[in-house]
């Protein structure tokens, strides 16, 4: 046998055994248009890329901040129905995703709790997870859906809050005294 038959045999074996990069359809671009990127998200979630939501949900976000409007919210509130009927996100989770960004509500503290026994001594970190999620709002309400007005209500809230916690608190710890 010739040395360059022998070459050819082997470079058409290790041709044949490598892969042909493919696209994998969960990664990409979003369409630029909101409803468009929703449709092409939610298609995507309907096809085997439930596992990418939050990532999708992020760029989804992106790409209404790109072109704010009041439209947004409810076209928000309608992907989290649609992708919770699909069963990508439970019901809880949809509620909580459209209120941490598009509601003057705080998902960070709700509950009934017993202020003086579970959320004092944990006063700091509240306050703290309270402060982030005024962060996605200022993104949501804000950016995404040119509230102005829900977002300063969302930061008189989170001052308020702050405030009486502060006090019921101290208030907690002169009582065990």
């Amino acid at each position: 046998m010739k040395p360059t038959f022998v070459f050819l045999c082997c470079t058409a074996f290790f041709a044949a055994c490598t892969n042909t990069p493919v696209a994998d359809h969960c990664t990409g671009n979003f369409p630029s248009d909101l409803s468009a990127a929703i449709d092409n998200a939610e298609g995507r979630l309907a096809n085997g890329c439930e596992y990418h939501f939050d990532r999708y949900f992020i760029s989804l976000l992106d790409v209404a901040e790109a072109n704010p409007s009041p439209k947004n919210k409810s076209m928000f509130s309608d992907h989290l129905i649609n992708v919770n009927e699909m069963g990508i996100i439970s019901q809880r989770q949809a509620r909580e995703l459209y209120n941490r960004y598009f509601n003057i509500k705080f998902v960070s503290f709700t509950g009934d709790y017993n202020t003086c026994a579970q959320t004092c001594p944990v006063q700091d970190h509240v306050i703290s997870n309270m402060k982030s999620e005024l962060q996605d709002k200022q993104l949501g309400l804000l950016r995404v859906s040119s509230d102005k007005s829900g977002y300063y209500r969302a930061d008189h809230l989170l001052k308020e809050a702050q405030l009486v916690l502060e006090a019921t608190c101290r208030a907690c710890a002169s009582n065990d005294r």
